[in-house]
């Protein structure tokens, strides 16, 4: 089956509104902790205020993700991104009003932790779907979850190239609320939409079907969750070195559109990816992604322009979906059918708090030796994948295409 005909039947089988409810209910992460910073900045006239609010709803919903995820596994994903959509929704909103009303510092950190808390994670909990979402499409099902794989990791990669770009508009044309109230209005929307939705249900009933148990914390995983911290990694610092690169060149609003050049690159090869071959094994991606992302990261220690960058960073990306994708898919395959919800989160998770480390650890080198410091962990980040990538081969290889105990799942027409 080609690329194109998966992505067709894909789209057949979970309905076009299915896809487009996933992908605009993911906006809402995109967008709110650049929301959070911006808004709680211009309230305070402090940036370092404006940094704790945004890292604050950053780490809570790395912490708490993760949890909402395996609840979700347990009592189905319906009541849990049901209620995370609204209260956070609800307190995105509340921490617009709370700096319009000059509220303090602590009491916006607060909300803005309230809101990271509740932030549901719908790239991961979407792909917890696709598996129960094909059954039923006998020969075909292995090449079409890849295939949702991929387009998932690549409608990721759009939301955060299309999340922050729509911020900073509404930011620019109304005001610093404007962003987190649309992202407030996106996540009650189309949250509750998405959790509403008959595939919502698929997991659970899976859940009561089988009879997979076990450890989700096995070393494969373990080593699955390195990998995406290091990519993580990747993203703060050569966000944080682009930001040092074009302030000093005086293009400071210049890094966000930077920036989001590796998404697109990303994008790209995140939809071509579904085309390798069977035979390429996904500890065989690893290895080569891993690869790429230190080789294609290398020219950033070069760099001098902002219009070398963006060729730069453009071409990095091409290595950054499939990298993640083959994590992701290997995740799912590596976990009883049961905790695929709180793996998939866990992954996002950290993620996320790879970002953290790689923007703080670029930030500060830069600080004292500007914007090569910032890309020199960029590097090695991509280097320290290569080394995990290689030495775990044989942990990798051992992930079978199903996981173990995989019951048979109910169609997405047996739940109407």
């Amino acid at each position: 089956m080609s690329p194109i005909a998966s992505y067709r039947r894909l789209f057949a089988l979970a309905g076009p509104l299915f896809v487009v409810t996933a992908f605009l209910g993911r906006l809402p992460l995109a967008m709110s902790q650049m929301g959070a910073l911006l808004l709680v900045s211009s309230a305070t006239g402090s940036y370092a205020a404006g940094g704790l609010a945004a890292g604050t709803l950053a780490v809570a919903n790395a912490v708490c993700s993760p949890v909402a995820g395996a609840l979700a596994d347990r009592v189905g994903q319906r009541p849990v991104v049901l209620v995370q959509s609204v209260v956070g929704g609800l307190a995105l909103a509340a921490l617009v009003l709370l700096a319009s009303a000059g509220s303090t510092t602590s009491l916006l950190v607060a909300s803005a932790g309230l809101a990271g808390a509740f932030m549901p994670q719908i790239g991961p909990l979407a792909r917890a779907r696709w598996r129960p979402i094909t059954h039923g499409s006998g020969a075909h099902q292995p090449r079409l979850v890849e295939a949702a794989f991929s387009y998932e990791g690549a409608a990721d990669e759009a939301s955060f190239v299309l999340g922050p770009a729509l911020l900073g508009t509404l930011v620019a044309v109304a005001a610093p609320g404007a962003g987190l109230l649309t992202a407030a209005a996106l996540l009650l929307v189309f949250g509750v939409w998405f959790a509403l939705h008959p595939t919502a249900t698929l997991t659970h009933a899976a859940r009561h079907e089988g009879h997979a148990t076990g450890r989700l914390l096995t070393p494969v995983f373990v080593v699955l969750l390195l990998a995406q911290l290091l990519i993580g990694v990747v993203f703060g610092s050569v966000q944080t070195g682009t930001t040092v690169l074009a302030t000093a060149a005086g293009e400071a609003g210049g890094a966000g559109l930077v920036h989001a050049v590796l998404g697109i690159g990303s994008v790209i090869a995140g939809l071509a990816i579904a085309a390798l071959p069977e035979r390429v094994t996904y500890a065989t991606r690893v290895l080569v992604t891993a690869g790429a992302l230190l080789v294609l990261g290398l020219p950033l220690l070069w760099v001098d322009s902002l219009r070398s960058l963006v060729l730069v960073v453009l071409v990095l990306g091409f290595a950054v979906a499939p990298y993640m994708i083959s994590n992701f898919t290997l995740g799912e395959r590596a976990v009883p059918v049961t905790r695929v919800g709180a793996a998939m989160t866990l992954l996002a998770a950290a993620t996320g708090l790879g970002y953290a480390l790689g923007s703080a650890t670029a930030g500060r080198l830069a600080d004292a030796s500007g914007h090569t410091a910032a890309f020199a962990v960029t590097v090695s980040a991509g280097a320290a994948a290569l080394v995990l990538a290689a030495v775990a081969q044989p942990l990798l290889r051992s992930v079978v295409r199903h996981p173990t105990g995989a019951p048979a799942t109910p169609s997405l027409d047996a739940v109407g």
